[in-house]
């Protein structure tokens, strides 16, 4: 190691200095100095995973379990207070977790993040006696992904736990229901793919959660709640249904998927006084042709009969991926008059798909088949006729539409049916 002199500053502030760069220019500076050196091997916040240590198109040969194995040796004992370990494509790792386990998670250790997933076919099953009783007591942010988990009712209580994040991790509903029960201190909770759960339950002592979030989880039936302050819901991906109690204190709700705009009064829970931003977004309207007849030219008895609930907090409301201009009509105009504190109305007749001039996605619009294009036209052609007259001039009132410049072929022949369509549609 070549030792580059540093300036003659006190201890801690150097440690300061040095805490706040980038992992991996950490690591460098530690090469270059004595001082640094030392502030390296006491490095409470380490996260390790193909970025961090070097991963580019020349480093397939690196041996990333023997460098994470070195770096873990040299803070053994140092007390980790953040440790993120992300081994995806790291195919070698299987023989060292045990061991850097028992280095890095340790009592004190404050925020962990574990991805120890190293291969198909080679799933690790996180131990409960990772969780011992000094970590449990100081634990704040769990997150586990691509893993086994299974907790059980002996399972000691995480009286700090206030995150927790599981995404593809094979846990059954009453596992989690024990590892919920003995966190009373949550406030979020992060769940997806997790396909083993058929039944969520979030039971009474969670009084302190306000964030729930549940997406992709397909064998998902039922989310039951029983927490009294949550503040923001998301479902995304999930025909569950849905029991959330009291929802007095909810103010964000954003609900996506399938049949979700048609199914508005039986999927939308009705006792939310507080709500403020409301998302509805559906990828799979229903799309057989009888069907869609119904819905666009007969009655839509569910969103006819939805209970008169005044919002009188609600200010912004997006409604996305509908296939029915029927349902779109009446559910905005539900919302419109019962919303008196609307002030953003965003009504999206594409999926929210990428278009052509966001300078992040840099290309053509995705295309589109024209059956697809055909029933996001009919939408905005009902929302110019029976929706833009109906908002108030103190709400503010977006439409977003296809692209007529990447869709022109497909969309000037629809245009003239759409003639035809207006024609036919009653409220």
């Amino acid at each position: 190691m070549c030792s580059i002199p540093v300036p003659a500053l006190p201890e801690d502030i150097l440690h300061r200095v040095h805490s706040l760069l980038p992992m991996r220019d950490a690591a460098r500076a530690a090469c270059s100095s004595h001082a640094f050196l030392r502030s390296w091997r006491c490095r409470p916040v380490l996260a390790l995973n193909r970025d961090t240590l070097g991963s580019n198109a020349n480093s397939r040969q690196k041996n990333f379990s023997c460098i994470i194995d070195n770096i873990l040796r040299n803070h053994s004992g140092i007390g980790i207070k953040i440790f993120k370990l992300q081994l995806y494509g790291i195919l070698d790792a299987s023989h060292y977790l045990d061991r850097w386990f028992q280095i890095a998670v340790t009592p004190g250790i404050e925020n962990l993040t574990l991805q120890p997933y190293y291969g198909d076919n080679m799933e690790y099953n996180v131990p409960c006696t990772l969780l011992s009783d000094g970590v449990r007591n100081s634990i704040r942010s769990l997150e586990l992904s691509l893993c086994t988990f299974h907790p059980t009712a002996e399972l000691g209580p995480l009286r700090k736990l206030t995150s927790l994040r599981l995404h593809s991790v094979r846990i059954l509903g009453d596992e989690l229901e024990y590892f919920l029960s003995n966190s009373p201190a949550l406030q979020q909770l992060n769940l997806s793919e997790c396909q083993e759960i058929t039944y969520l339950k979030i039971p009474c002592v969670l009084q302190q959660l306000h964030f729930l979030k549940v997406s992709y989880c397909s064998e998902l039936q039922v989310i039951e709640s029983k927490a009294r302050n949550l503040f923001s819901f998301i479902k995304e991906g999930v025909r569950a249904k849905v029991l959330l109690g009291e929802t007095l204190q909810m103010k964000n709700l954003r609900m996506y998927c399938s049949n979700l705009v048609c199914n508005a009064r039986t999927e939308l829970p009705s006792n939310m006084p507080n709500l403020e931003s409301l998302f509805i977004g559906s990828r799979d309207e229903v799309a057989r042709e009888k069907v869609e007849r119904e819905s666009i030219f007969g009655c839509s008895p569910q969103l006819r009969q939805m209970p008169e609930q005044h919002h009188g907090h609600l200010k912004s409301v997006k409604i996305k991926g509908f296939y029915s201009a029927k349902s779109l009509v009446e559910l905005t105009c539900y919302i419109l008059k019962n919303a008196k504190s609307l002030d953003c109305l965003t009504l999206d007749t594409t999926y929210g798909d990428p278009k052509c001039d966001n300078k992040m996605y840099g290309g053509p619009c995705t295309k589109m088949n024209k059956g697809f294009l055909m029933q996001a036209r009919r939408g905005a052609v009902a929302i110019k006729a029976y929706i833009e007259d109906k908002v108030p001039s103190t709400v503010k009132l977006t439409v977003v539409e296809h692209c007529r410049r990447c869709h022109a072929d497909k969309l000037s022949e629809i245009d003239a049916m759409c003639d035809d369509f207006l024609t036919c549609f009653r409220l």
